[in-house]
């Protein structure tokens, strides 16, 4: 499977976006979905994560009740719907998918990883 990131920007804290996942290859329904990210100097961290059917996520402390991740089949596409942004949430954004995962914190679980999109919150 590929994994296309995008939705990635600039926007002042406060602000929202909506990071998508697009997949081509193959369907995600085979696979769990996590987002992680990486700010600069900082090691990859987890963020999100949503099992394959899409009815358990689990969230990092950092953005737990500001970040939704959802699925949508039909579009063959994961999203990360992110609101109250703040300045510590600048970093790259990754999506990645875990076949027949259960949807884990752990990057070693994914198989396979988007390329990645900037996000920048300005203060």
């Amino acid at each position: 499977v590929q994994l296309q990131a995008s939705g990635g920007g600039l926007v002042q804290a406060g602000g929202s976006l909506r990071l998508s996942c697009a997949a081509s290859g193959s369907t995600l329904s085979s696979y769990a979905m996590g987002w992680f990210r990486q700010a600069p100097g900082k090691e990859r961290e987890f963020v999100a994560t949503i099992n394959r059917s899409g009815a358990g996520t689990s969230y990092a402390d950092s953005v737990k009740g500001r970040f939704t991740i959802s699925r949508d089949s039909a579009k063959n596409t994961v999203y990360l719907q992110m609101n109250n942004l703040k300045p510590e949430d600048t970093a790259v954004y990754y999506c990645a998918a875990d076949l027949w995962g259960i949807g884990v914190r752990n990057s070693a679980a994914y198989d396979y990883w988007g390329q990645g999109t900037e996000v920048t919150v300005s203060s």
